[in-house]
């Protein structure tokens, strides 16, 4: 009973650490780009973190990682506050496709050898920010049109513009993924803190 309880405050220590690693990566580390009317795309790897969070604790820890991560960051920043419903739902969304890849589907334990875990890593950040390409244009599109009143056209080359930086952003996610979890999970298997995600 004792093991639960630490391996939950672990989980929400860890939580909080993975989400506060996604506001500073969106937030220190972007590249910002102009598109029109004011509006912003940014270069970033701030996704990487929320699939690497539901690599460590599971979907639904990494999803509210993610989701209040990149969140806080687009509520502290002027250009982006307008976005912040949308970046809750799609990086929640991001860490529930992740861990279901890689927990329920692939069911990574510290017995699996490294080759096997690259695979899924890969696999699953592939998936988990695919989801990302496609649906960040598409509900951008339709919340900059439909929620808050841009015009068709300037929502359309925004849209256009997003798609395009959304995909080198997920490009680099993976490789930030597979990088970082294959370098960090035989230390944390060592240390006795590698999760066992039901």
């Amino acid at each position: 009973m004792k093991r639960q309880e630490n391996e939950k405050l672990y989980k929400v220590v860890l939580t909080g650490l993975m989400a506060a690693l996604c506001y500073v990566c969106f937030t220190f580390l972007k590249i910002p780009i102009p598109t029109m009317g004011g509006d912003f795309v940014a270069l970033h790897v701030g996704n990487a973190f929320c699939v690497l969070a539901a690599l460590l604790l599971g979907g639904v820890y990494g999803g509210v990682a993610g989701a209040l991560g990149m969140t806080v960051a687009d509520l502290m920043d002027p250009v982006y506050v307008t976005s912040a419903p949308k970046t809750f739902i799609l990086k929640f969304c991001i860490g529930l496709i992740a861990g279901f890849v890689a927990h329920r589907i692939a069911h990574i334990t510290e017995a699996h050898d490294s080759r096997y875990i690259m695979k899924w890593t890969v696999i699953s950040s592939a998936l988990a920010l695919g989801f990302n390409v496609i649906a960040d244009p598409v509900v951008g599109y339709l919340y900059k049109n439909l929620i808050l009143g841009i015009p068709e056209p300037a929502a359309k080359i925004m849209t256009t513009w997003a798609a395009g930086v959304t995909f080198v952003n997920a490009v680099a996610g993976m490789v930030v993924v597979t990088a970082v979890y294959t370098a960090l999970r035989p230390i944390l298997i060592r240390t006795g803190i590698f999760f066992h995600i039901k």
